[in-house]
């Protein structure tokens, strides 16, 4: 592939790489749980959760494949491994084995609001140190989406 002529330094480029691809871990993992727990959900509240977390799913897939776009449009491959996303992930994908809505809504906002913060950190490095504002928008909008599934899951939880 022809290297990108895009403002930023190859080794940035680099940098902002390896960052984007610890963020597609954390997504894809949370895609994975959102996933499961749509297809394990129990109990009397079984069918509006899940349709809820079909709708959650397929943003995930979403935002996944927009991050790995990302990784490609500044000139990197792109993890693309279960191995590989369970080494850069700060998640994990062990669920506490409850399977009502209650217990996996509680999950689920834990793992937004820890990509919520990680995300917070990235924004100035990214900007800052590796000059490449425009990813930083990315992330704030992603920030932004995941502030927002977070208070619509805490608003589920009693």
């Amino acid at each position: 592939m022809k290297t990108p002529n895009i403002g930023i330094p190859a080794e940035n480029r680099q940098a902002i790489a390896d960052q984007l691809a610890k963020i597609l871990a954390d997504e894809f993992v949370l895609y994975s749980k959102t996933l499961n727990f749509h297809w394990n959900v129990e109990g009397p509240d079984f069918h509006t959760v899940h349709v809820y977390l079909e709708t959650l799913y397929n943003e995930q897939q979403e935002i996944v494949d927009t991050l790995a776009e990302k990784i490609r449009a500044i000139g990197h491959y792109v993890p693309a491994t279960l191995k590989q996303y369970l080494e850069l992930t700060h998640l994990t994908e062990k669920t506490k084995g409850k399977n009502d809505s209650q217990s996996l809504f509680a999950e689920l906002l834990a793992d937004h609001e820890s990509i919520i913060i990680f995300l917070r950190e990235e924004i100035k490095p990214i900007a800052d140190k590796w000059q490449a504002e425009g990813i930083t928008d990315y992330i704030t909008g992603l920030m932004e989406q995941h502030e927002k599934t977070a208070w619509m899951l805490r608003s589920h939880l009693q």
